[in-house]
């Protein structure tokens, strides 16, 4: 369930929702819209993106563990990691940057829980007997 909500942002913080939605191909309104899932406290601990594994398919469950960042945004990602590390990232770097950390580790909690519940089903071995 969604519920549509109009909000008056700054231009900058616009700039850089836009910024990110070219890079990652997606939406500005669907940035935004992560942005503040992820900056929010879940009303329940135990709800969130991918705490429904349980309900998956045996096959959608193992391709969840397989997910990789497309080779193009895992460039791109690794390019701005090394750029952090040597020089300043201006604020539209920055900004591209904290979207591919966050992206990244929805993905991985995505994949451990997945993991966790493709070993339970016996799927999978677990990784350490």
């Amino acid at each position: 369930m969604s519920t549509r909500v109009t909000i008056t942002l700054p231009d900058e913080v616009y700039r850089r929702a836009e910024s990110l939605a070219q890079v990652t191909s997606r939406e500005v309104a669907d940035v935004l819209a992560d942005a503040l899932a992820l900056s929010l406290p879940a009303s329940d601990p135990q709800a969130g993106p991918g705490m429904a594994v349980a309900t998956y398919s045996d096959q959608d469950l193992l391709a969840i563990t397989e997910l990789e960042l497309p080779s193009s945004q895992d460039r791109r990602f690794s390019e701005l990691l090394d750029k952090q590390q040597s020089t300043h990232l201006p604020p539209d770097e920055r900004a591209e940057l904290l979207a591919f950390m966050q992206i990244y580790q929805q993905g991985l909690l995505l994949k451990a829980r997945a993991l966790h519940e493709a070993v339970r089903r016996g799927l999978r071995p677990p990784l350490e007997p």
